[in-house]
């Protein structure tokens, strides 16, 4: 094999390496019968039980389930809407698509402050409605760039044929447009699903006080505090478990749109 090959791979190797290994060890630390993180000890699950049994950790858990939940379906029916929009629009649309996309480039930080202020002058009080708000913001953009992906490859000439043979607006949209675009319209909700459980800082700026708004992200950072235990491990490990299957589902239906 020539040299150049081989430098590859091993440079490979090494970013994946450094991506993932820290991953892997977190997963492995999360069965350590160890209450110490890093001293290896016997394999056990008795800290997945202990996270069944903590009531704040369940009631995190709930609150992310509902944040996600209401965040994913607004998103998706918004972001669907918004793509079909931008489709048909035929003036100025880089700059409309600029401004659409804004909350993928901008970074967290800055749209967190951004909606902070913005409730505040509202005078709209904190709480879990101001997360989903805040989410369906954030994860807006990223469901309208994935119909938009599949768009690009659709046959207008299907909807011309329903609409000549005699079928309303409405109809054809539902029995033509939909079932071609459900696909990716699945995989947008599937992935503003992910975005919105994972998401830490713009919940941590525009949730209210006290343990009725706290999500799993900003649980997880509670605790993580006074140190890191295998209960944590274990609680970063349901997380990710089920962050990484929406995200292969997302990518599993968004195949075709790339075609």
């Amino acid at each position: 094999m020539k040299p150049h090959r081989w430098a590859g791979r091993t440079i490979l190797i090494l970013v994946f390496g450094f991506l993932y290994l820290p991953i892997a060890v977190l997963v492995g630390l999360s069965f350590n019968a160890s209450g110490l993180p890093t001293v290896w000890s016997g394999f056990t699950l008795q800290w997945y039980g202990a996270l069944a049994s903590n009531s704040d950790i369940l009631g995190a858990a709930s609150n992310t389930l509902i944040v996600a939940a209401f965040a994913t379906l607004i998103s998706t029916i918004l972001g669907t809407l918004l793509a079909l929009g931008l489709e048909n629009r035929r003036r100025n649309g880089t700059v409309v698509e600029a401004l659409v996309f804004a909350p993928m480039v901008i970074p967290d930080i800055v749209l967190a402050v951004g909606l902070l202020s913005f409730f505040s002058r509202l005078g709209l009080p904190l709480g879990l409605h101001t997360i989903v708000v805040s989410h369906v913001i954030f994860c807006l953009a990223f469901v309208c760039s994935i119909v938009r992906a599949r768009l690009k490859h659709f046959d207008h000439s299907i909807v011309e044929a329903s609409r000549d043979l005699g079928a309303s607006g409405w109809t054809t949209f539902w029995r033509v447009t939909c079932p071609v675009l459900l696909p990716a319209i699945i995989a947008g909700a599937l992935l503003a699903f992910t975005l919105s459980i994972d998401e830490f800082i713009i919940a941590f700026f525009t949730a209210g006080a006290g343990r009725s708004s706290i999500t799993l992200p900003m649980q997880i950072y509670s605790m993580i505090r006074f140190g890191i235990t295998p209960e944590i491990n274990a609680l970063a490990t349901l997380v990710m478990g089920v962050s990484a299957t929406a995200l292969i589902l997302s990518q599993w239906l968004n195949k075709d749109t790339l075609r």
